[in-house]
């Protein structure tokens, strides 16, 4: 078993439990590409077992903190199957669930989403295995997986950017079935439920792994909101396949004005307002830049009761924080200017580098600079299978404000 010793004092993160081990912190030692390594303090006293990435700044991510603990096949049916049982004690209301969510769940850089909750073909799994560790046990994990979902379909989306930071190519495709049993291939496009409303994906092209489940409490607490307040006017800025347009006509909005620069999103966010039988009337759909749009509404003087701002990452990382920061101010200010008193906005950042703490002060200056202020009525954070650990907190990658514009 290869051995790697880190620095003095380098242990403390280990010892709360984080399971990170940077290049900066190790003396010494090393391993191949998703190698298990033994972790050492200084002195030599066990610490963890991790999967060695010797392409990464992240240099080691933790499997287990227990020095008796094997990390082999059964360790990862073990922990598949503690993940996918937690899930049976959240409030879920959907047949599209996170069922493992990487460090939060204890397997660093593998995420998998489950759509269908049916028998045979009716359910399929979808996985992204972004980390060496996750990679090097793949085919165990697989296994894993199908054995604890009882699933039969396992389709890989490895083509995140972040697998190019631990030397690894993208990989896509089915991983494991993807076959009925008359020999024609299972569709990778699904119809999802959530809430009620039917949605639609496609697990081979969308983003992620075909859609944002992240969102989907806050889809629900959009819904509410604009059935409380009775927001008739409601923009819903980078929409992708228009969920928060859905939730928006649920509660009852008179018209609906969705916009993203990906036309084949915009053709998915068209069929789903159908699709939950709503009048085509009243919604519309911009393929167009979010930021210019904003600021041809400004200039043509048209206000909204509701607004969402629910952007890509700007900041993958802390180094990207100060760039992000300023686009992400830029386009809260203009959303607050277009927003009726009493109006609502939803924001959010999915960007890692930028904490819940600098989002809430980028939105207040964003005020600021709009001559705007507002209540902050409720904080917003990715829904419960998406979970933040104690040891973890770097989980928290989705943060979001539900402001009441003063007035």
């Amino acid at each position: 078993m290869k051995t790697i010793r880190l620095r003095p004092g380098k242990e403390r993160s280990l010892l709360r439990r984080h399971p990170w081990i940077f290049e900066s912190a190790i003396a010494k030692g090393g391993g191949d590409s998703g190698e298990t390594v033994r972790v050492e303090s200084a002195e030599g006293r066990f610490l963890a077992w991790a999967a060695f990435s010797p392409a990464s700044r992240i240099r080691a991510r933790v499997w287990s903190f227990d020095e008796k603990q094997r990390i082999d096949a059964s360790f990862f049916i073990a922990t598949c199957q503690a993940s996918i049982k937690a899930r049976s004690r959240f409030a879920i209301e959907s047949d599209g669930v996170r069922l493992v969510h990487g460090e939060s769940d204890g397997l660093p850089g593998l995420i998998v989403d489950r759509y269908g909750d049916g028998e045979g073909d009716a359910t399929v799994l979808v996985a992204q295995f972004t980390s060496a560790g996750t990679e090097r046990w793949k085919s165990v994990i697989a296994d894993a997986l199908l054995q604890a979902t009882g699933a039969r379909h396992l389709y890989e989306r490895s083509d995140a950017s972040v697998r190019q930071l631990e030397g690894l190519q993208p990989a896509t495709g089915w991983l494991r079935g993807g076959e009925r049993d008359d020999g024609s291939p299972v569709p990778v496009e699904r119809s999802l439920r959530e809430h009620g409303w039917q949605l639609t994906l496609n697990i081979a092209e969308g983003h992620k792994t075909g859609f944002y489940l992240d969102q989907r409490d806050s889809r629900q607490r959009f819904f509410e909101t604009v059935r409380r307040l009775g927001s008739q006017r409601v923009l819903n800025c980078f929409c992708y396949t228009g969920g928060f347009s859905v939730a928006a006509l649920a509660g009852g909005a008179g018209h609906v004005t969705s916009i993203d620069s990906s036309g084949p999103a915009l053709e998915r966010a068209r069929a789903h307002v159908a699709l939950n039988g709503f009048d085509m009337a009243r919604a519309d759909f911009l393929d167009a830049d979010v930021n210019a749009s904003l600021r041809q509404f400004l200039k043509d003087g048209r206000t909204f009761d509701a607004i969402v701002l629910d952007p890509p990452k700007f900041a993958p990382t802390a180094v990207h924080a100060e760039r992000a920061a300023r686009a992400y101010k830029d386009i809260n200010r203009l959303a607050l200017q277009l927003l009726e008193p009493g109006g609502m906005l939803f924001t959010f950042s999915c960007s890692g580098g930028i904490s819940a703490d600098l989002f809430h002060k980028i939105v207040a200056s964003a005020g600021a600079d709009a001559g705007v202020d507002g209540y902050i009525l409720e904080r917003l954070a990715g829904a419960p299978d998406h979970p933040m650990t104690l040891e973890f907190p770097e989980g928290e990658y989705l943060k979001g404000l539900a402001v009441m514009r003063k007035g």
